[in-house]
């Protein structure tokens, strides 16, 4: 028998939930992709302004916590005539970035990272950049490249650090329509879904969302926590499903899409033995 045979996961990541579904169709199961956030690329304008900041302000560190981040803002500066001038300003300052796919994206450029997280997380990243000495962030300006949402703890290590911060948001997270949520939600109290993947937290936020809006967190925690497992690809996207409530969690050791599915496919099969 399949791993994932009979089984039915919801995988509510907009970006590659083909791909998903391909691996969930590889272990066995049937997956519904139900996106629960959208992602929003800001207007051609405010990208080229954000471009501005890196080029022209005085700048000492880039903090990346993306690399769609990092590549849609280098796809702007080239839009714009100004990706040699971008290019040249990054190869002049130092480098931070959260997860393997930020890192991927910098040394794509040609750029070094001199600090990375040890997890994937935001935590991770603000370890990292104390354990070399938060006494080198003293009087700098500091680029913090923002994943669609504020990053309060990296604005507060900055702050405590001596350091200025300027922000940049590439790009927004957004809800999806209603319908989806809907959809997946009455799906959920149903019984019709055995597991949900989340791939960043802001899925959470906007699936828990639409629930308390219709009165039904109470009844969503409790699927949660007799019938469906709640799967998120890592630590930064557990935590935001732990603040809505639900305790029951399962994270792959390595934070990436595929190890989520191989990892919840372990998981059903350990149910099966």
């Amino acid at each position: 028998m399949s791993k994932c045979e009979g089984k039915v996961i919801a995988l509510t990541g907009p970006r590659k939930a083909e791909e998903m579904a391909t691996i969930v169709s590889k272990q066995g199961g049937t997956s519904l992709i139900r996106p629960t956030q959208g992602t929003m690329f800001e207007q051609f304008e405010h990208l080229e302004a954000e471009v501005d900041k890196l080029i022209y302000e005085p700048i000492d560190w880039a903090i990346w916590t993306t690399g769609m981040g990092v590549d849609k803002l280098v796809e702007a500066a080239r839009a714009a005539g100004k990706g040699d001038a971008l290019l040249a300003k990054l190869a002049q300052l130092r480098h931070a970035a959260r997860g393997y796919k930020t890192v991927n994206a910098l040394r794509r450029l040609g750029l070094a990272v001199d600090v990375r997280d040890d997890d994937g997380s935001t935590l991770g990243l603000i370890r990292a950049l104390r354990s070399g000495g938060a006494e080198r962030f003293a009087g700098t300006r500091a680029a913090l490249q923002l994943h669609g949402d504020p990053a309060p703890a990296l604005v507060q290590f900055l702050q405590e650090a001596g350091a200025e911060s300027v922000e940049l948001m590439p790009y927004r997270h957004t809800p999806p329509e209603d319908s989806v949520l809907r959809q997946l939600t009455e799906e959920l109290l149903e019984g019709k879904i055995d597991a949900v993947a989340m791939t960043s937290a802001p899925q959470a936020r906007f699936l828990f969302a639409y629930a308390r809006e219709q009165g039904l967190t109470g009844q969503l925690l409790e699927v949660f926590k007799e019938r469906t497992l709640m799967a998120a690809v890592g630590k930064v996207t557990a935590a935001a499903i732990a603040d809505e409530g639900v305790e029951r969690i399962l994270v792959p050791e390595e934070e990436r899409m595929g190890a989520l599915i191989v990892t919840l496919s372990q998981w059903f099969e350990q149910q099966h033995s």
